[in-house]
């Protein structure tokens, strides 16, 4: 089993309410937070519940800046960065980004980009299943299988 770490700094990829209960929940654990905000998000509320905030994505739309993997591994490599928490959107489900955070030394907190690129779609983790030969899969599909029942109604009440 893996050695559970203590983060001391944590960059939070996202912004608004998600941000805001990140920031929120490391405070609550005593772990540094640090925002990142596009251009037109600058004078937002959830940058300030940060230990840090930094501006990224100088030039490009907002969502770009969000987008920006080598920029935010950039920043978060500057800034000592144990851990990066996507939030939702964005960057949660990037294989890229979890792979680029992992491959700098940052933690990824999330599923694997292992996992992400195997469990990605519904058909990859079938046939991912069937590959390693995982025969419960199969019992369990059937015995779950629903059955067609017929379903008779009541007859209707006779009011008198």
């Amino acid at each position: 089993m893996k050695e559970i770490k203590k983060f001391k700094r944590v960059l939070v990829a996202n912004r608004g309410e998600i941000a805001i209960r990140i920031f929120r929940a490391c405070n609550e654990l005593g772990i540094r937070t640090v925002a990142i905000y596009s251009e037109e998000d600058k004078n937002t509320q959830f940058r300030v519940y940060a230990d840090e905030a930094y501006q990224i994505g100088k030039g490009k739309t907002p969502v770009g800046a969000y987008l920006g993997i080598d920029e935010i591994i950039a920043l978060a490599k500057a800034k000592g960065v144990d851990a990066v928490h996507p939030g939702y959107g964005f960057l949660a489900e990037n294989v890229d980004f979890a792979k680029a955070c992992t491959d700098v030394g940052i933690e990824f907190i999330g599923p694997t980009a292992e996992m992400m690129d195997r469990l990605g779609d519904k058909i990859n983790p079938k046939s991912w299943l069937l590959r390693w030969e995982y025969q419960r899969f199969q019992v369990l599909r059937k015995r779950f299988r629903p059955k067609k029942r017929q379903c008779r109604l009541p007859e209707p009440a006779v009011i008198r």
